[in-house]
This record gives structure tokens, C-alpha cells and sequence, in this order.
């Protein structure tokens, strides 16, 4: 299987970057072809909403977004990884979704397995309500197939996420698949 990892988090040695690692080592472990997309450092503007790509592209905008929408074209599963930011993903990340809208059918059409990793500071058993429930929103809405979520809860440092049990679930989650 074809894995693209979209990265959502701009410190490239921090808590989400440990997770993403430790489910793309389980996951080339299994068999798998893993790739990851830096957002933060791809040249990707935000959505005009102009809608002259008519839903199925090709954007106006010439920028780093084309290269996600070929690869995310191309694989057989995509993985959002975000540290939470405000209870919701990072701008970076967020920013790249909302430029599906120009392969948006395309993308549906796909029925691409996904999965969800998220760190946060604290620990709270509501932490990532309003996330999970965004990232459940676009599952339904773009038919992807949903392999399963890290919230990682307690993760504000990387020493914490280090001695965390969601390093283990993140590799665990990635050798899973099938």
C-alpha cells in the first residue's frame, strides 16, 4: 500500500514529528511504501474560494499544492498529522485541506483509507473532541476509510511523548495495516 503522511506541524523535532515517525516505521515494517508532505514548508496558499478549478481543478493557484494532489492521487491512504492548535489542526494542515476542494471528486472517488495523529499539551478527557469530530466530518464527506486514530493527550514536550504509551500506538497502528 502507498502511504502519504501530510506533516501539519511546523517544529520538524517535536512531539506530532515523533508520532508520524514511529507510525511510518511500523508501517514500512508491514510492508508498506510511506511518504511524508512537509505542509509547513510546501509553498501552499490558502483556498481563494474563487471556484474556477469547479471542484475538479485545475486550481488557479500555481503553487506546492499540485504536488499533493498528485500524490495524494496516486496512494491508497493518506495520514493527517497535527499537533492541536486551539483544540483544532494546524493552520498549515488546515490550509492544505481546504485546497481539496479543486480534486475534490476525484479525491472522493478514491475511497482512500485514512488515519488521524494528534499531539497535545494536556490531558484532558475533552482535548480533542472538536479535532476528532472535524477529522470524522471529513471522513464521511470525502468517503475516506478511517484506519484508526493517536490522540496523543500529555504530549507538550518531546521527552513526554518519548516516554508516552502513543509512540507505541502510533507504530502499532501502522503495522496494522493491511
Amino acid at each position: 500500500m502507498k502511504i502519504v503522511v501530510l506533516m501539519g506541524s511546523p517544529n520538524a523535532d517535536g512531539s506530532t514529528a515523533i508520532l508520524a515517525g514511529e507510525f511510518m516505521r511500523g508501517a514500512r515494517e508491514a510492508g508498506h511504501d510511506v511518504e511524508m508532505i512537509n505542509v509547513c514548508r510546501a509553498n501552499i496558499h490558502p483556498c481563494t474560494g474563487c471556484v474556477r478549478c469547479g471542484y475538479e481543478g485545475p486550481c488557479v493557484q500555481k503553487d506546492g499544492m499540485e504536488e499533493v494532489r498528485r500524490k495524494l492521487l496516486s496512494c491508497d491512504m493518506v495520514v493527517f498529522a497535527t499537533p492541536l492548535y486551539y483544540y483544532g489542526m494546524s493552520a498549515q494542515l488546515k490550509t492544505t485541506i481546504d485546497r481539496f476542494c479543486a480534486f475534490n471528486s476525484s479525491l472522493n472517488s478514491r475511497r482512500l483509507k485514512s488515519a488521524l495523529i494528534t499531539v497535545a499539551w494536556n490531558d484532558d478527557d475533552w482535548t480533542f473532541e472538536a479535532l476528532s469530530a472535524h477529522y470524522k466530518t471529513l471522513v464521511r464527506y470525502i468517503n475516506f476509510r478511517d484506519m484508526g486514530t493517536v490522540l496523543g493527550r500529555g504530549c507538550g514536550t518531546p521527552a513526554q511523548t518519548k516516554r508516552s504509551r502513543y509512540t507505541k500506538e502510533a507504530y502499532t497502528l501502522g503495522r496494522s495495516l493491511g
